[in-house]
């Protein structure tokens, strides 16, 4: 199988560096950043004090510095907020973004075409780039960050062609895609299975919003669930609600043609497969899926 590999222009880098950047972004965000390493990446979000979503990204180490690996669009946001708890902290936070790239490449033997074994988050230094199986889900392959220039070279070496529809890809392993997905302010991370996707670490001791979600993690409380939607027809627009009859089911996320996320109600979720009734979105039949199961949830 070829392997192909598309360039995330959506993304954008920060660089944190200093001796304590990794003691003071501990405090701050839901995984274990003790965790990152130069053989190690992790997936983590910074919430609100009530336990919203604000951002999500991947964390690498390279050359000392910790690479967020985040959406260039709200970048600027990003780097305000965590300028704003940097205190007196020894950290220095600058975005980056125009001396790096972000590709993703996919594929069978991914991994090995990169020295990688293949376990989530593993990460190795290639001709300069940083290559990592993604650490939220190991079927999406392997990511990279390093100069464009660069990553073009290795990519090429590798024979790794252009090519990756990345949009479909992700979303056929019911992957959100950030603030698309995870409306800021909003949205909780037990909700967009965050947990799932080992960006949540419930051992790590205190960070911002901490609170929140551990108790709906102990009260097993989640009733909405982000999952993946398809249709036969091209889906509707993000924030189009999905009914069950008269009752509102779910609300469209992201989509690309007849595959899509929507943030649905698992009590009717159910209810529609015991009772053969269809969940309607605009006039149109959508089926939803559970991509990710918690042992804990609770429908009633």
């Amino acid at each position: 199988m070829t392997l192909r590999h598309a360039l995330l222009d959506s993304r954008g880098i920060i660089a944190l560096g200093g001796d304590e950047a990794k003691t003071w972004l501990q405090g701050l965000i839901s995984n274990d950043v003790r965790k990152v390493a130069p053989d190690r990446a992790i997936y983590a979000a910074l919430l609100t004090p009530q336990g919203k979503f604000l951002h999500d990204f991947i964390i690498v180490e390279q050359d000392g510095r910790l690479l967020l690996d985040t959406e260039v669009a709200r970048l600027a946001d990003l780097k305000k907020r965590l300028g704003f708890y940097r205190l007196r902290s020894k950290v220095t936070i600058e975005d980056v973004s125009g001396q790096f790239a972000v590709a993703a490449v996919a594929g069978e033997g991914a991994p090995a075409s990169f020295g990688l074994g293949g376990e989530i988050g593993q990460s190795t230094t290639v001709a300069g780039a940083m290559a990592f199986v993604d650490p939220r889900h190991a079927a999406l392959g392997v990511r990279l960050i390093g100069p464009k220039d660069g990553l073009l070279r290795v990519l090429a070496e590798r024979g790794v062609e252009p090519g990756l529809d990345y949009e479909a890809h992700r979303l056929a392993f019911g992957v959100p895609d950030g603030s698309r997905d995870m409306p800021p302010d909003d949205a909780f991370l037990l909700e967009s299975n965050f947990e799932e996707l080992n960006g949540v670490d419930f051992d790590k001791g205190c960070y911002v919003g901490q609170e929140t979600t551990t108790r709906t993690k102990r009260r097993g409380t989640v009733r909405r669930r982000l999952m993946r939607v398809i249709s036969e027809s091209v889906l509707p627009s993000a924030g189009t609600p999905i009914f069950l009859g008269e009752r509102e089911a779910g609300e469209m996320r992201s989509s690309q043609g007849a595959q899509g996320l929507a943030l649905m109600r698992l009590e009717l979720v159910e209810e529609a497969a015991a009772s053969g009734l269809g969940l309607v979105a605009e006039g149109q039949t959508v089926k939803a899926h559970r991509v990710f199961v918690a042992s804990r949830d609770k429908t009633t």
